[in-house]
C-alpha cells in the first residue's frame, strides 16, 4: 500500500484536494448545518474541533494495515469548498479494500457534487489497484444511495451496524 499516492483529484467542476488542517475553517462553516448530521451522525464542529480532528487524520492511521485518505472537495468557479470525500484502504489477502464515504454541505446539496466527487474517487481508487470499494449507507438515506449507484456500487445484503454495504463489483485485474 505504501506505493498508493493520495494526490489531487480533477473532475469536470471539481478539485478534490488532499485534506489539510488548514481547510479546517471554511470546513466548519460548510459542515455547519446541524440538519446534515442527522445522516452523519454527531453535531458541527467548532473551528478548533474541526481543526483537532484533521490534524489526527492528516497524521494518518496507527495500523500498518490501514491508510486513510481525506480529500476536501472545491468547487473551482465559486473558489470554495463544498464537503469531503475519504476512502480508508485496508491491506487484504487479495488486494486491497476501500471503504469510501462522502459528505457535502446543505447550500451545495442537489447540485450532482457528490456523485461527480464519488465517481472521481472510485476512479482513483481503482487506477491504484484497489479490488474493493465499499461504501455502507443508511437505509433511510436516498441521496447517498444514488451517490453510490452513480458511482457504480451496488446494494449488497450486507448489513453494518444498521446501514447497508453498498459496493463496486470486483473485477479482475490485469494480466500481467
Amino acid at each position: 500500500m505504501h506505493a498508493m499516492r493520495i494526490g489531487a483529484i480533477e473532475t469536470g467542476r471539481l478539485s478534490l484536494v488532499p485534506l489539510a488542517v488548514e481547510h479546517a475553517d471554511e470546513m466548519a462553516e460548510v459542515l455547519s448545518d446541524p440538519a446534515l448530521h442527522v445522516f452523519i451522525g454527531g453535531a458541527p464542529h467548532s473551528p478548533q474541533g474541526l481543526r483537532a480532528r484533521y490534524e489526527r487524520l492528516v497524521a494518518g492511521s496507527p495500523r500498518p494495515s490501514e491508510t486513510w485518505w481525506n480529500w476536501v472537495i472545491r468547487l473551482r468557479d465559486e473558489h470554495c469548498l463544498t464537503g469531503t470525500v475519504q476512502a480508508t484502504i485496508t491491506a487484504a489477502e487479495r488486494g486491497c479494500v476501500a471503504e469510501i464515504a462522502w459528505v457535502v454541505g446543505t447550500p451545495w446539496q442537489g447540485r450532482g457534487i457528490a456523485t461527480e466527487a464519488a465517481r472521481g474517487l472510485v476512479a482513483r481508487l481503482r487506477q491504484q489497484g484497489v479490488r474493493v470499494i465499499r461504501a455502507h449507507i443508511r437505509p433511510d438515506h436516498h441521496a447517498s444511495a444514488a451517490v453510490a449507484a452513480a458511482a457504480g456500487l451496488a446494494r449488497t445484503g450486507h448489513w453494518h451496524e444498521g446501514e447497508v454495504r453498498w459496493e463496486l463489483p470486483v473485477t479482475r485485474p490485469p494480466a500481467a
